[in-house]
């Protein structure tokens, strides 16, 4: 019971000291981004320098630059939600060592950040390639509000769809007792399934935190509070309903002020 109890407060605090960690080093690189600059854009608004390279950095470079300070807004963002399914899985496997169980659940969320990371790498991947042919093609450019509030319009909607509910469900459920052996391929493979799950759920509010600006505080924090309270509070679809009803009327104002309508 000692060790068991140790061990639960072992992992409380690790959890809060890297929750902590993680969301300094976010805030920090958002409030470090207007010294790297915007750039003007066709259409009045501006492009992060996140999808461009610094002077004298390579792509890879500035890929890992991304991915490292994607890893680190990820792990802020869904950590309070990922605690609550690792405690999950710690109950379902706990007849095991306790130091053992430590070792399972850090495979288990190394596996579901190891998802997040080859997102990551997709979405550095499409936004440098938008980046590139926005500043190439003015006239396009110069539509990026409009699309940009349809995206957020569409990401709202998405929010009410079976797709969206079969996902969430799928972070929600405890998995059953007999699925899950104490063993390291067992834990790496509920990361993974975790992680997909966790990812195609929050696919459209990502798409929101990107359009509105991943470099913006307030959103990340709006975001993250949406994703928690979907997965966490007892009446998630409700949330998750109401919350897609807020993004599509913010996509619809964002789109009537695009064509200068408001």
């Amino acid at each position: 019971m000692v060790s068991q109890r140790a061990s639960e407060q072992t992992f409380r605090g690790t959890a809060g000291l890297l929750f902590i960690t993680s969301a300094a080093l976010a805030v920090i690189w958002c409030r470090s981004m207007p010294e790297m600059g915007f750039m003007p854009m066709p259409g009045g608004w501006t492009m992060s320098m996140t999808w461009m390279r610094m002077p004298g950095q390579t792509w890879a470079e500035a890929a890992a630059s991304f991915l490292g300070m994607w890893l680190v807004m990820m792990i802020a963002m869904m950590l309070p939600s990922v605690v609550f399914m690792l405690k999950r899985y710690r109950r379902i496997v706990g007849q095991t060592d306790q130091a053992r169980l430590g070792r399972l659940s850090a495979i288990v969320a190394a596996a579901y950040f190891v998802v997040w990371t080859l997102l990551g790498v997709i979405v550095y991947a499409l936004g440098s390639v938008l980046a590139e042919i926005e500043m190439r093609h003015s006239m396009l450019a110069s539509t990026v509000p409009v699309l940009a509030a349809i995206c957020v319009l569409v990401a709202g909607a998405l929010q009410l769809t079976a797709w969206k509910a079969h996902h969430l469900a799928c972070c929600r459920l405890a998995p059953k007792p007999e699925t899950l052996e104490a063993d390291v391929s067992t834990a790496w493979w509920q990361g993974l399934c975790l992680g997909f799950h966790c990812s195609c759920c929050c696919l459209n509010l990502t798409v929101i935190l990107l359009v509105l600006g991943v470099m913006d505080v307030r959103t990340m924090a709006v975001v993250t509070a949406a994703i928690t309270l979907e997965r966490l509070a007892p009446a998630g679809d409700a949330v998750s309903r109401i919350t897609g009803g807020f993004a599509m009327a913010l996509g619809l104002l964002l789109f009537l002020r695009a064509v200068d309508l408001v």
